[in-house]
Formats: structure tokens, C-alpha cells, sequence
């Protein structure tokens, strides 16, 4: 299971990823570019002395990232990105071991060449008066019902 976030804009927003990451024995994918400096202070504010835990990798561009997981099949399966364009609610997924959970960036979502790509689009079900929950929220959502189902939680 990996946890990968599109062009990210906020640096709060990926510092608190990034604990996460480091929390869960969760790698992450960040694929650039990011709308702020990676060495904002705002990141290491949110991410604290977890950043020096997490795993994670830093890709250039969207195909970078797309040669990248085809180079290592057995860490990066299906793309299941979150947005709210889709029709599947997240809780009704079946999720694998080596799954990708893709982010959006917090201000545009992804381009439709990243929807084309991906395996699978799944939206939170949520209040017909609201347009969106809080990207990392949103994201600790779906990734604590993905390592619920596979069994990929760390063992305490």
C-alpha cells in the first residue's frame, strides 16, 4: 500500500501526510511539481521529527512517476485515486496490498490524463450541501479502510 499525491499545493497538507506515513509504516509518492518549496517551513511545522521516518520518494512529473511504477511491479499496483468525480464510494472497495491511493492536488484535482490512467475512481459519500472534505482528512480516511482490509496496519 502507498499513499501518492498529485502536484500537492498546500505544504501543510503533505507534512501531515508524511507523519502519517511514518506512523503507519505507509510509503509516499509525491509527485511534483508542488506548489511550494519542499523545504517549507509549514511542512516540517505538520510533518515535525516524523519526516526523518517516512519513506518516501519524489518524482519529477507525472510520467516519471508512471515509468517508475512500471519499473517496480511489486511495490506499485492499481491507481486508485480519490476524487470527487467518481460514482464508488470508498467503502465499498475491495483494496489490495499494493494499491497506490492518489491525491489530488487541493486546488484543481488532477488533469483528465490522470482519471484516464487511473485503475479506479472512488469518491467519500458526504452532505449534498458540501463540495469537498480537507485533503489529507480526506486521504487518512480511505487509507485507514485500505490497511483495515488488508490487514496492513503495523502490528502492535
Amino acid at each position: 500500500m502507498r499513499l501518492a499525491l498529485f502536484q500537492p499545493d498546500i505544504a501543510q497538507n503533505t507534512g501531515t501526510l508524511l507523519r502519517l506515513g511514518a506512523c503507519l509504516d505507509l510509503p509516499l509518492d509525491i509527485i511534483e511539481p508542488c506548489g511550494f518549496l519542499f523545504n517549507d517551513k509549514g511542512l516540517k511545522r505538520a510533518g515535525m521529527d516524523y519526516l526523518e521516518l517516512v519513506s518516501y520518494r519524489r518524482h519529477r512529473s507525472w510520467d516519471d512517476f508512471l515509468a517508475f511504477r512500471a519499473e517496480h511491479p511489486q511495490d506499485y499496483g492499481r491507481i486508485v485515486l480519490l476524487t470527487t468525480h467518481a460514482s464508488i464510494p470508498y467503502t465499498t472497495f475491495e483494496f489490495q496490498k499494493n494499491d497506490i491511493i492518489l491525491m489530488g492536488r487541493e486546488s484543481a484535482g488532477v488533469p483528465e490524463i490522470v482519471h484516464q490512467t487511473a485503475d479506479a475512481r472512488l469518491l467519500i459519500p458526504m452532505s449534498p450541501n458540501a463540495r469537498s472534505i480537507n485533503m489529507a482528512v480526506s486521504a487518512v480516511m480511505v487509507v485507514g479502510e485500505a490497511l483495515r482490509q488488508t490487514g496492513l496496519f503495523p502490528k502492535i
